[in-house]
Parts: C-alpha cells; sequence; structure tokens
C-alpha cells in the first residue's frame, strides 16, 4: 500500500525554522491537492497549507501566512513545507496527507485520502 513519508520534523527555539519534506512510496492516484496538517495535543486537527500538485497554486491557513512556504520539486513527487519565524503555538505533529480535491480558500482533511504517520514539531519559548 502507498504511504506517504514525512521527514525534517525536530526541537527548535522561538524564531528557527525547519523544512518538512513529504514523499509517497509509490504512484499514488487522484492525488491533485497535497497538504500539511496540525495536531497539537487536546487539539483538533487543522490544515496549515496546501499545493495544487497540477496549477500549482496554493492555500495558507491565516496562522501560517508570511511564515511558512509550501512548494513541491520539479518532478511534483516531493512536497515541502518551509516553516520560518516558528513560535511555541507552532508545536504539534504534522501530517502530511494527498487528495484528488484543491481548494484556493480552506482544507478539509475528509477530502485527503492518503495520509503520513506525521513528524514532531516543537518549538521552545
Amino acid at each position: 500500500q502507498v504511504q506517504l513519508v514525512e521527514s525534517g520534523g525536530g526541537s527548535v527555539q522561538a524564531g528557527g525554522s525547519l523544512t518538512l519534506s513529504c514523499a509517497p512510496t509509490g504512484y499514488i492516484v487522484n492525488s491533485r491537492g497535497v497538504g500539511w496538517f496540525r495536531q497539537a495535543i487536546g487539539k483538533e486537527r487543522e490544515g496549515v497549507a496546501s499545493i495544487d500538485r497540477i496549477g500549482g497554486g496554493t492555500y495558507y491557513s491565516d496562522s501560517a501566512k508570511g511564515r511558512f512556504t509550501i512548494s513541491q520539486d520539479n518532478d511534483k513527487n516531493t512536497v515541502f513545507l518551509q516553516m520560518n519565524s516558528l513560535e511555541p503555538e507552532d508545536t504539534a505533529m504534522y501530517f502530511c496527507a494527498a487528495g484528488g480535491s484543491w481548494r484556493t480558500w480552506a482544507m478539509f482533511p475528509n477530502e485527503f485520502h492518503y495520509w503520513g504517520q506525521g513528524t514532531q514539531v516543537t518549538v521552545s519559548s
């Protein structure tokens, strides 16, 4: 079964940067949208950023705008999330997900059919 594999998580101090990577272990059908969700302890999962693998369009949550950048490599196989100016509030498990839909204005978890296991990001003050 094809899986998404995340990497790049870790622990940083506030103001630091991390780059997360997401790559599938094989070919994923119907995966126009690829996004990053995060879930902090005791909180609901929230969409952070997503990219249209075909058109290149991007979506960012309000908390991510201006600090995070989502991109893909030339082969459109690996998706990256560059996170700058990290804050303690960014501490969470970050999940990569892929699905057939992509929207400019929101991310809905039920539209993403493939999920990674997650990578932990911890930001200390």
